[in-house]
């Protein structure tokens, strides 16, 4: 397969890649018809072509010029789904209890809660023995995910002597009067336990029973990758992204993140950005991420995974230029710091690592219902928020059935996989990750532990 005129290399059906001519030690290696590295040697004709003659082009911080270049995209609401309709305007497309730990110290308690009462407990080591950024992270974090409006209710579970406290904690929640909630702080009472099932069963009785049916415009999904391979640029990624610009042609929103993951294919963003603070503000996350790489000595190209290689993936830039896909074409319409939450309808972009666990928390956290999620390789993996798999390739699809909910290699039509968002959305039926009970928050950690 040649996915641009330009390409100086072909897709075979492993997923690899090899040369469409001779290429000479030092040229660009064109895929996508942008370079995804150069050649460490001449590579003949039809020879493969990855990690063993390919190296990246990727260095430090950059210098980047705004040119706007974007469509307005028109909105056209026309398709509703069933959703818990929040006290405080949001909408929910699951009621769940959730059981929140201001500190690691109360996860066992958090679980025994939440499995009583057929919960989520969003368990964590964190929130005490912290400083600085690191503490903020913490604290912002879990006070974001709070407000996910998949929660029908939420229990905040302190001890009592972490840094963390719950008074601090509730003055960085806000105004609490339209959420349905509860503070538990283990070291104030007696028997932990029943006052926790006693808590629990005031937010139980205190949320809504009901859905209702509600515009799309008030989805928020999150869009993200893991395990990708050398089809996930060419099948399941650009399928996400015509439901991305489907979402947000419908006045919803949807977000990107795995900063990582964009180095490389920066540009494809930046340009779209609606105005110069937007651009501005995508051009700060990205140098402020190669910092990070750099300040504890790592190459910004230092990507990918063992098992991205193994599926056809060369180098950090081909592996962000498939990345990017899951975007679509849409203006990019704000750009969200780590633990901040959607503020506008259309793409956000948002900051946070490549990794699964610690990414789709800072998705769940930014406020999205859902998130699409490609893999080539496969994973069991899902957050505390519907984590639709959607395989790249037929052969993951056919082995592991118990993990994909998605085989977008022969299941291609955007209309049947909107069909499917939307019967998840609405409840009639589990994303695998909900079905296996694979629901699970990872926070970012950048410095000392005391």
């Amino acid at each position: 397969m040649i996915i641009h005129p330009n390409d100086n290399v072909e897709v075979r059906e492993d997923g690899h890649k090899y040369a469409r001519r001779t290429s000479a030690k030092g040229e660009n290696v064109i895929k996508y018809g942008m370079p995804i590295g150069h050649t460490t040697c001449e590579i003949a004709k039809g020879e493969h072509v990855h990690t063993h003659n390919v190296t990246t082009n990727l260095t430090g911080r950059l210098e980047y010029e705004y040119a706007p270049e974007f469509a307005n995209v028109q909105i056209n609401c026309d398709r509703t789904f069933l959703g818990y309709r929040r006290a405080d305007g949001q909408v929910g497309i699951r009621n769940h209890i959730w059981i929140i730990p201001t500190v690691g110290c109360v996860n066992a308690l958090a679980r025994q809660l939440a499995d009583e009462c057929g919960g989520i407990a969003l368990t964590h080591p964190y929130g005490g023995s912290q400083l600085g950024d690191d503490h903020e992270m913490t604290a912002n974090l879990l006070a974001a995910m709070v407000r996910n409006p998949n929660a029908g209710g939420v229990l905040v579970v302190g001890l009592g002597c972490e840094n963390n406290t719950m008074e601090s904690f509730k003055k960085r929640l806000g105004d609490t009067s339209l959420l349905n909630i509860r503070f538990l702080v283990a070291q104030d009472v007696a028997d932990e336990i029943a006052e926790g099932r006693r808590l629990v069963a005031e937010l139980i009785a205190n949320r809504p029973s009901r859905r209702s049916e509600v515009p799309v415009s008030e989805l928020c999904i999150g869009l993200k990758c893991g395990g990708s391979d050398g089809f996930s640029g060419l099948t399941a990624n650009p399928l996400v992204g015509r439901i991305s610009d489907w979402l947000v042609g419908q006045g919803g929103s949807a977000v990107l993140t795995e900063v990582p993951e964009m180095f490389g294919a920066e540009t494809l963003l930046m340009k779209r950005c609606i105005n110069r603070e937007i651009f501005d503000k995508c051009v700060t996350m990205i140098n402020d991420f190669k910092d990070y790489f750099l300040r504890h000595g790592q190459p910004v190209g230092e990507n990918p995974s063992p098992g991205n290689k193994a599926g056809g993936i060369t180098t950090l830039e081909d592996k962000s230029l498939g990345c990017v896909q899951k975007g679509g074409l849409s203006p990019v319409s704000d750009v969200l710091k780590y633990g901040e939450r959607v503020k506008t309808h259309g793409l956000t972009l948002l900051s946070a690592p490549g990794n699964d666990m610690v990414s789709s928390t800072a998705l769940a956290a930014a406020g999205c219902q859902m998130i699409l999620f490609t893999t080539g390789r496969g994973t069991p993996f899902g957050t505390v928020v519907p984590t639709i798999k959607i395989a790249t390739n037929s052969a993951l699809a056919e082995k592991k059935p118990q993990w994909i909910d998605w085989d977008a290699m022969r299941q291609h039509d955007t209309t049947e996989l909107v069909d499917a968002i939307l019967g998840i959305a609405s409840g009639e039926q589990n994303a695998k990750n909900e079905a296996n009970h694979c629901q699970e928050v990872a926070i970012f950690k950048d410095g000392v532990t005391l």
